[in-house]
């Protein structure tokens, strides 16, 4: 028995019709599938991948492995290849601006997350730092020249974030902190901040793990892009009133810049 093969759009007009209207399927799901769009628009599984590519490079959607998602869209467990892809350009920014913020010879703690290696990359200039983080790639992004000394807090991988979950203390036998762990400033990429929740992240782990580390800092600077701001995620991890500085690359939206100024949090943006 022959296979049935989908008929593929060999005229140009309709193979541009056909994007167009694959970029607004996904735009307007927010995610889709290889094998959801071949269906759909009844042709192959390699014209699919073909249009993607094409979508992509036009800055129309993010191709992912397997299928697409919309630029402002990362489902709850995202892999960092795909959150790279997200708001690159505001990352940097708020990387810059964050990194303005430190003094050198400062003691620091970074988490998992990609905006956070945006402010690592932009350390690039400082000197005498010491670093603690659960963020593995730091140690590729953070210059050798900007550090005295570089931490990894241990624990178990997340493969996701690519970063490690675990205590960030020394405890004895009865569960009793050693050593206390301070840092001048902890710079900490968050999922969503709104009025009702304060900062909130979507994985219940590293939740865990990020209030434990802003526990230990004398000033907390969180770094939001601006599509992330009045929206809730899974896990709250801290109130407004717990950050010194939000960092962004726009102003929030009035009612939320009134929450944060109410709380005494410093908004720095472009």
């Amino acid at each position: 028995m022959t296979a049935k093969v989908k008929p593929e759009a060999g005229n140009p007009r309709l193979a541009v019709t056909r994007k167009i209207q694959i970029g607004l399927f996904v735009n307007s799901a927010g995610e889709a599938t290889v094998a959801e769009l071949a269906n759909k628009f009844e042709v192959s599984l390699d014209t699919i991948r073909r249009d993607l590519t094409d979508l992509e490079s036009e800055k129309v959607l993010l191709k992912t492995h397997g299928g697409a998602v919309r630029n402002n869209f990362i489902p709850a467990d995202s892999n960092i290849d795909l959150r790279f892809k997200i708001q690159a350009a505001a990352k940097e920014k708020i990387g810059a601006l964050a990194a303005s913020l430190i003094p050198n010879d400062s003691v620091i703690m970074i988490n998992a997350g990609t905006t956070t290696l945006g402010f690592a990359r932009n350390l690039k200039n400082h000197q005498g730092l010491t670093v603690a983080t659960n963020n593995l790639l730091v140690p590729r992004d953070l210059s050798p020249k900007s550090y005295r000394a570089l931490h990894i807090f241990g624990g178990t991988l997340s493969y996701n974030s690519n970063a490690t979950i675990g205590s960030i203390g020394f405890y004895n036998t009865q569960d009793a902190e050693v050593f206390d762990i301070r840092a001048d400033w902890g710079v900490f990429s968050v999922g969503a901040v709104s009025t009702e929740k304060g900062f909130s992240i979507s994985n219940l782990q590293e939740a865990t793990m990020l209030r434990d580390m802003m526990r230990h800092c004398s000033r907390v600077i969180v770094l939001a892009d601006s599509s992330k701001f009045q929206r809730d995620l899974f896990v709250q991890v801290a109130e407004l009133r717990e950050a010194t500085y939000l960092v962004s690359d726009a102003p929030p939206p009035n009612t939320l810049l009134s929450a944060l100024k109410k709380a005494s949090v410093r908004v720095i943006t472009p």
